[in-house]
């Protein structure tokens, strides 16, 4: 979503840390450009003219233009500023009430409010383990009750039985008893939405909030409807008071000027965001981190909590111990590949990591994009267990029904034999012996630039246990990171040799992570 904006800032910023000392006519320059981006990406014209007027104020003053690198000091205040602008601190949907804890969900029609509604109550069941209730109050659109049934059936969630003819308020307070009865920690109501704002759709919610007495009353917003998500927000908090905001289709290509705007402009907190289509695609809304990957700083915490709920611990620790090894074959190869899909894919990883944002586009015009990798993975899939475990079996012949079997042809097989043997040689050269080998001695450098000791994966231990770490720690991590160089803008990761220009293949050998994916950390849950 912030692609465009990232693009735009990241060359204005990059302009100005290249430079050894700054005029005050500088950073008006690089200020003039920062707002003409911030008013392409949609960002309300009063949140850019406070936002460009408080980095002035801090930029230009004597003790930063007498600083030794003065450039990145106005980084760090744009960069302040943004985190400022998205609301500073996360704030999560907050449970702290008596059980049950009731959450309406209000809207338009079309922004979401019933997959958002089963979305929730799949987060809250699987990572709070509260027993959750979905009730729709939407009684005009046709279906949506049984929408929401049939999305509770999907994520094992209760939903409230459907009784026709009851009236949006009676339903409210129905589902509040049901909860009560049943013993259940959430009770969500998703409401009914209009195309556009009106007279009886906000008498409607109040009429539901006096009856059901939410503790959280969340607004689902399109982000892809830019400066108009802005005015709907205003209106249902003058009207019924929202609590937070969800956002939704955060994966889209829109430009992102909602996401910036809502929050300075209502001053509700912007509570969770909708990555994609699945059940488990809504994650918290961390301003900090947001405000790292518009500038190209990476995203190193949410990258590990991504790997924490994707990765699975036996596969991860087998691959570590075939490393070690140097065994790598074709079947190894898919599953690194599964796993690179699970986590978003390369554009996602990229994304997130220090330095790599650039990087997309480059892969892109190589035609390395996430195509690619389901056709590699069909390609192996139409192999034979003999063929996959060892590859040297394969002549014309079988190419030819591999080629027929994948819908592919013998070149594609050709590129993919050859990139697997470039992992296979690599991984022999890092599970050999003498001083524990090159991938122990990469990883334990790297843990130990981050503070984190010893190396990781079953390859010397040290890396700490996903599955238990806190918030608190995450943050730290993401601090050590940025302190070890790995969040600056063009830093780079220790050992990727700041990612090569071509990247012939995904194999070559300064492309070590993606050999064993995120080989073996040991300490990540196991799959359900």
């Amino acid at each position: 979503m912030f692609e465009n904006l990232q693009d735009r800032l990241g060359s204005i910023l990059n302009g100005l840390t290249g430079r050894g000392a700054l005029s005050e006519a500088d950073v008006s320059a690089a200020l003039r450009e920062v707002r003409r981006a911030l008013l392409e990406a949609d960002v309300a014209l009063d949140v850019v003219r406070s936002f460009t007027d408080r980095v002035r104020e801090k930029a230009v003053g004597a003790e930063i233009l007498k600083s030794i690198k003065p450039g990145q000091m106005v980084v760090k205040i744009v960069h302040d500023e943004l985190i400022e602008m998205l609301g500073g601190e996360g704030v999560g949907v907050d449970l702290h009430a008596a059980a049950p804890v009731v959450i309406m969900m209000v809207g338009l029609q079309g922004s979401g409010k019933t997959t958002t509604s089963a979305k929730i109550a799949h987060r809250l069941s699987t990572r709070e383990k509260k027993k959750v209730l979905m009730a729709s109050l939407d009684t005009r659109r046709p279906a949506a009750q049984e929408q929401l049934r049939q999305l509770g059936a999907q994520a094992n969630i209760d939903t409230l039985p459907i009784i026709s003819g009851q009236s949006p308020t009676d339903i409210a307070a129905r589902a509040v008893q049901a909860a009560r009865l049943g013993g259940h920690d959430v009770v969500i109501l998703d409401t009914a939405g209009r195309t556009h704002i009106d007279e009886p759709l906000m008498v409607e919610m109040a009429d539901i909030k006096k009856r059901s007495n939410p503790h959280e009353i969340l607004l689902v917003a399109d982000s892809l409807t830019g400066q108009d998500a802005v005015n709907l927000a205003r209106s249902f908090d003058e009207r019924v008071g929202i609590t937070g905001l969800v956002l939704t289709r955060m994966d889209g290509d829109g430009r992102g000027g909602a996401a910036l705007s809502m929050r300075a402009v209502t001053g509700k907190p912007i509570k969770l965001i909708g990555v994609g289509e699945k059940m488990s695609e809504l994650e918290e809304f961390h301003p900090r981190r947001i405000a790292d990957r518009i500038l190209g700083m990476g995203d190193i915490v949410s990258l590990v909590e991504r790997a924490a709920e994707n990765i699975d611990a036996e596969k991860a620790a087998a691959m570590a111990a075939k490393m070690a090894k140097g065994k790598f074959d074709l079947d190894d190869l898919a599953d690194q590949l599964r796993q690179m899909q699970k986590m978003g894919g390369m554009g996602g990883i990229m994304g997130m990591m220090p330095g790599m944002a650039g990087m997309k586009d480059k892969m892109a015009a190589a035609g390395l994009d996430d195509k690619l990798f389901g056709r590699q993975i069909a390609i192996i899939q139409s192999m034979t267990k003999a063929e996959r475990t060892n590859p040297d079996l394969l002549k014309h012949s079988r190419k030819k029904r591999i080629a027929a079997g994948s819908g592919t042809d013998a070149a594609a097989i050709n590129k993919l034999l050859k990139m697997h043997r470039q992992m296979a040689d690599m991984m022999k050269m890092m599970g050999g012996k003498g001083k524990g080998g090159m991938m122990k001695q990469m990883m334990g450098g790297l843990a130990g630039k981050m503070g984190l000791g010893g190396g990781m994966g079953g390859m010397g231990g040290g890396m700490p246990d996903l599955s238990n770490i806190d918030p608190r720690q995450l943050e730290a991590l993401q601090k050590q990171a940025e302190a070890a160089g790995l969040g600056k803008p063009g830093g780079g990761m220790p050992g990727l040799g700041g990612m090569p220009g071509s990247l012939s293949g995904l194999g070559g050998a300064k492309l070590p992570g993606l050999g064993g994916g995120f080989p073996g950390l040991p300490g990540l849950p196991k799959k359900k």
